[in-house]
């Protein structure tokens, strides 16, 4: 077990060293800002979506190496993913994130590198670092919905 937990911070900090979609995207239909006034984490998601599905994503951030790498994970998660298909990873995270979730590990694989978060429960303090970025994507893909 420690040797999952030391796993899960590697690639928590490896996604903080090196983000994946970190940057302005260009073209972008949709975008949402999103802050954690407790501890200063600051994150703004940028999308492309088209046909209903997250076409393309990116994500600048400044904070903790929770929140970054959740971000950074998190675009890879959802890229090509339709709303109701990141509407299930939203609730799967959040799930993870706050301890109503705890994955085996058959489905700890499954989830891939969102599976590093399974921790993030044990310090409640961190679980608004980890999840801001993924509220922040849902406010984004909010204001991209079409007007009903």
């Amino acid at each position: 077990m420690a040797d999952l937990q030391e796993l899960y911070q590697s690639i928590i900090l490896d996604h903080n060293r090196r983000p994946k979609n970190y940057g302005a995207l260009d073209g972008a239909t949709s975008s949402a800002e999103g802050r954690n006034p407790l501890c200063g984490d600051e994150v703004k998601v940028e999308l492309k979506v088209a046909d209903d599905a997250i076409e393309d994503i990116h994500f600048t951030a400044s904070g903790c190496a929770v929140s970054r790498a959740s971000a950074s994970i998190m675009t890879q998660a959802v890229k090509g993913k339709s709303r109701a298909e990141v509407d299930k990873l939203f609730t799967q995270f959040h799930d993870l994130v706050t301890g109503k979730l705890k994955p085996d590990a058959a489905e700890a694989r499954a989830m891939g590198e969102i599976a590093a978060f399974s921790g993030v429960s044990r310090f409640p303090v961190r679980v608004k670092c980890a999840s801001m970025p993924w509220h922040t994507l849902q406010s984004a893909l909010r204001d991209d919905a079409p007007a009903t």
